[in-house]
C-alpha cells in the first residue's frame, strides 16, 4: 500500500449502481457497498458503523488535537496516502487551524472537536487516524508522548511484551505512569501523558534518552536508530515520532490493513493476554467496546505528572 498525501483521489474501484447513500450517526454515507476490506467482505458502510458505535472511546484521543489522517478512496487494496491538510470538501465540522510548515510559511491543518467530524472524515474515506501529541489551542506545547516498538521479523511477541513491561518500570522509576495499547501492525506502543511545559525539542531528547537507556542495558534485544540494516532479531524502539508534526496512529483508529485490525487501548494487567499486535479486528473491538465497563486507560486525562528534567 502506498502512502502519500496528494491533491487528487485516485479513482474508487467500486461504484454499485444501486448503492444510495445512508445515514449513519447524522451523517450521510455515500456508496455505503462499497468494499473497502476485500479480503474481509467489510464496506464503508461496515467503517461507517464502526466509527460510530466508538465514538466515545475514540473521540477523547482525537479532540482538538492536529490530524493526519489516511485515505482510501478506492479501498485499502489500492492507492491509499496521507493528509494533513484542511480542504473544504472535508465537512463543515472538520475544522482548519493554522500552522507553521517545516519549510516555513503557513498552511491548514485539520482537526475535528465532535463526532459530526468524525463520521464526515470517515465519509471521506478516512480509515485511520493519526493526532499530534499536542492540542491545537497550543500546538508547540506538547502534552504526551509515544513509544512505538516495532520488531524486527522473527522476533517474537512475548519479547515485544517483555520490552513493553521494561520501558514501563524504567518510567515508573522516574515517577511516570504510562500506558500500553497494540498498535494494530506487529508492535505495542507505550503511551506516557504530562502536563504542558516543554517544547518540542526537549521531549525528543526526553524519548531518545528513555530509548537509549534501554538499548544500553540490552543491546543485544533492542535498537533505538531506524537503520533497518542493523535491526535485524532486534525491537526498534522507535521515539521519532515525539517531534512536532510527527504522528502516531490512535486508539480504537482501525488501520488499512488485511484483517481490518484495530490498535487497542488495554489495562497493563491484559498485556499478558493478548497474542499479537494486531490481536483485534473490527468486529472484536465492536465486542470490546460493547463489554466494557471502564476506560482500559482510566485516570490518563487527570494525570498532572511532569517530564524530568534530563
Amino acid at each position: 500500500m502506498s502512502l502519500r498525501e496528494q491533491s487528487s483521489e485516485p479513482a474508487p474501484r467500486r461504484r454499485p449502481r444501486a448503492d444510495r447513500p445512508t445515514e449513519i450517526a447524522g451523517v450521510a454515507v455515500s456508496h455505503p457497498s462499497r468494499v473497502v476490506y476485500p479480503d474481509d467482505d467489510l464496506t464503508k458502510g461496515d467503517v461507517a458503523a464502526y466509527y460510530a458505535a466508538v465514538a466515545d472511546w475514540i473521540l477523547p484521543e482525537l479532540i482538538n488535537r492536529p490530524l493526519s489522517m489516511v485515505r482510501c478512496p478506492g479501498g485499502t487494496d489500492s492507492a491509499c496516502f496521507f493528509q494533513k491538510h484542511h480542504a473544504a470538501k472535508l465537512g463543515d465540522h472538520v475544522r482548519a487551524i493554522p500552522l507553521e510548515e517545516k519549510e516555513g510559511g503557513e498552511d491548514d491543518y485539520v482537526y475535528i472537536r465532535d463526532r459530526t467530524g468524525l463520521l464526515q472524515l470517515v465519509q471521506m474515506n478516512t480509515i485511520e487516524f493519526h493526532p499530534w501529541g499536542s492540542r491545537v489551542d497550543k500546538p508547540d506545547s506538547p502534552d504526551r508522548i509515544v513509544l512505538d516498538l516495532d520488531p524486527a521479523p522473527g522476533v517474537g511477541w512475548a519479547a515485544v511484551v517483555e520490552c513493553a513491561r521494561e520501558i514501563r518500570a524504567q518510567l515508573e522509576g522516574m515517577d511516570l505512569a504510562s500506558f500500553v495499547r497494540t498498535s494494530g501492525g506487529k508492535g505495542l506502543h507505550v503511551v506516557v501523558p504530562f502536563r504542558r511545559g516543554p517544547g518540542w525539542q526537549t521531549v525528543k531528547d526526553f524519548c531518545e534518552s528513555v530509548a537509549d537507556a534501554m538499548v544500553a542495558r540490552s543491546p543485544q534485544r533492542y535498537i533505538a536508530t531506524a537503520s533497518k540494516a542493523q535491526r535485524e532479531g532486534k525491537i526498534f524502539i522507535d521515539w521519532l515520532r515525539n517531534a512536532r508534526g510527527a504522528t502516531s496512529v490512535c486508539s480504537w483508529s482501525l488501520r488499512a490493513r488485511a484483517g481490518a485490525p484495530v490498535a487497542m487501548p488495554l489495562r497493563w494487567e491484559e498485556l499478558g493476554k493478548i497474542e499479537g499486535g494486531a490481536a483485534f479486528d473490527l468486529q472484536a473491538a465492536l465486542k470490546r467496546a460493547g463489554s466494557l465497563t471502564a476506560d482500559p486507560w482510566e485516570g490518563l486525562a487527570k494525570l498532572q505528572q511532569r517530564l524530568p528534567k534530563l
